[in-house]
């Protein structure tokens, strides 16, 4: 049985749950998934403060999984702590955000990710550049926070339809993605509503991780993951 970890680095027990679900939902046939989050940090990550929090907790999970788990799906959209967690893991390190991008890129020429709340665009506009496609993805954000979906988030549907249908209409967006790793349950209904490809990152990182697995690919150690020396370890080690 191959084993997918999915991190929450925050510490909303009920977040991890509701993600963990979701990702079971689409799992393959043959992989277990499990739902991990820190036992210290922050509750939500909503500033680029709370990101480096949740970073070192992101980390400490990795390792403290890293003998069991296969490959690491980070549920954090910005992808909070993905590049250091390449440079800890065994497997491969999938970030929702890089995975939901490059997925939307298969079904659409342009797509628009709605984020929330509207401080954190800056962490989604920053995984767009990096990736490259800031030609072919305009980002939105919701008034809204990730304390509002912890009994779910079909209640904001017209809210990110009417952002949805904005982007389409404004931005030419032929898909959208789901800017949160707690709004899964909005992909049928928004896309029904607005006629378009809705993402979920978690889905998008689950497939990726099962299929690079399938394919024996891991992270390269050629240079840049190459893996920590001595003394950066057992930094990491101490901060963990």
């Amino acid at each position: 049985m191959t084993r997918i970890t999915v991190v929450n680095p925050n510490t909303s027990a009920e977040l991890t749950a509701a993600i963990t679900t979701a990702a079971q939902a689409v799992a393959p046939l043959g992989v277990e998934i499990h739902g991990a989050q820190p036992d210290v940090g922050v509750p939500s990550v909503e500033s680029h403060t709370e990101e480096q929090f949740a970073a070192v907790g992101v980390l400490e999970l990795v390792r403290r999984h890293d003998a069991v788990t296969d490959a690491f799906v980070v549920a954090c959209f910005g992808d909070t702590g993905v590049a250091a967690a390449r440079e800890v893991a065994s497997g491969p390190v999938i970030g929702m955000t890089e995975a939901a991008l490059q997925t939307a890129c298969l079904v659409a020429e342009r797509f628009a990710v709605i984020t929330l709340p509207p401080r954190t665009a800056a962490h989604s506009h920053r995984v767009v550049h990096a990736l490259g496609l800031g030609h072919r993805c305009v980002v939105s954000a919701v008034d809204t926070g990730v304390a509002d979906l912890l009994d779910g988030s079909t209640h904001l549907l017209e809210t990110f339809a009417t952002a949805a249908w904005a982007a389409r209409e404004q931005d030419g967006a032929e898909a959208i993605v789901l800017g949160c790793a707690g709004l899964a349950d909005l992909v049928e209904p928004l896309s029904e509503t607005v006629g378009m490809p809705v993402i979920d990152g978690v889905a998008a990182a689950v497939g990726l991780a099962s299929s690079l697995l399938a394919m024996g690919v891991g992270t390269s150690r050629a240079q840049t993951f190459a893996p920590m020396t001595v003394p950066a370890l057992r930094l990491a080690e101490g901060i963990a």
